[in-house]
């Protein structure tokens, strides 16, 4: 594994879904499809009468990876369907299907180092901050993880972990893990809830200033958009903005996250209460964790099932 690959998000109105995602800074593909610069098609939204994550696509090589993880899950006698073309599971907890395909890896071209001056060391002289005078519409590099309710943690981290061969990361105690299909700290994270929800999706872009201006151009257009940031995450380590999209759902956009690509170095925390959330930034409301929404979706959830 080594990357999400895309996900299909269900909404109630497609339009103003894809409106928001517009201005996010994704491209539009057409018939609610979604591009990022580094990973092409990455967003596809469909109908749903309340707001869903319907399928998470991870990344692999070849198909010798999905033979692997078919053999995991069919020892622990998950019922999946898979290919050389692909593999396709149903976690019952979130009411995700997860699948795997063979996909081409990130091939992005490296960001320009801002040069910030600092006490000491002035790098930039008689010339205005870059980050001040940037124009133009702010375009995420990929998708890089989401945070998803499961009503079965266990079940869904035993699919995630043992069967498809994700790692933890970090944990929030008594939440749940953080953990990653690729280098990146996190790719996913599954939480205890009472029912199936999306927290959030994240989009990487390439520095601090680009959160900033992102978000600073979704506010202007919609300040009801606003959700919490600017700040940086303890966990994962990144600086982050979040809004919140016409159905409901989270957007992030971040940078800076902490990288992995020495499993041996890296050393897994467990992290607890609302303070391990954020290093700095401003309050963050009561909203985030509960989101205003979930008595809604709650009832959305028990009448689709009845």
């Amino acid at each position: 594994m080594h990357r999400i690959s895309s996900i299909t998000l269900g909404v109630p109105d497609l339009d103003a879904t894809a409106e928001f995602y517009t201005d996010f800074g994704l491209t539009p593909l057409g018939d609610h499809r979604f591009a990022t610069l580094d990973g092409g098609e990455q967003l596809k939204l469909a109908y749903s009468p309340v707001r869903r994550l319907l399928e998470y696509g991870v990344g692999v090589d070849d198909p010798d990876d999905i033979r692997s993880a078919s053999s995991r899950l069919s020892r622990m006698d998950v019922q999946h369907t898979a290919s050389d073309e692909g593999l396709a599971v149903f976690d019952e907890g979130s009411g995700v299907t997860i699948s795997m395909t063979p996909t081409a890896r990130y091939a992005p071209s490296p960001a320009e180092t801002p040069e910030y001056n600092a006490p000491g060391e002035v790098v930039r002289h008689n010339e205005r901050a870059p980050g001040s005078t940037r124009e133009g519409l702010v375009r995420p590099r990929k998708l890089g993880h989401v945070v998803l309710g499961t009503t079965d943690i266990e079940r869904t981290e035993q699919i995630v972990l043992e069967g498809l061969g994700f790692k933890i990361s970090d944990t929030i105690r008594n939440v749940g893990h953080f953990v990653r299909c690729s280098t990146d700290h996190h790719n996913l994270m599954v939480q205890r809830a009472p029912f199936r929800f999306m927290h959030h999706t994240s989009w990487q872009v390439d520095d601090i200033d680009e959160v900033g201006r992102g978000a600073a151009r979704m506010l202007e257009a919609d300040p009801e958009r606003h959700v919490w940031g600017l700040g940086r995450h303890n966990v994962g380590g990144n600086f982050f903005w979040y809004l919140k999209d016409p159905a409901g759902n989270f957007a992030e956009y971040y940078s800076d996250l902490d990288v992995i690509d020495d499993d041996e170095a890296w050393r897994p925390e467990v992290f607890g209460g609302r303070h391990s959330l954020a290093a700095w930034g401003p309050h963050m409301p009561p909203s985030f964790l509960k989101p205003e929404d979930l008595g809604a979706l709650m009832s959305g959830m028990h009448s689709e099932r009845v």
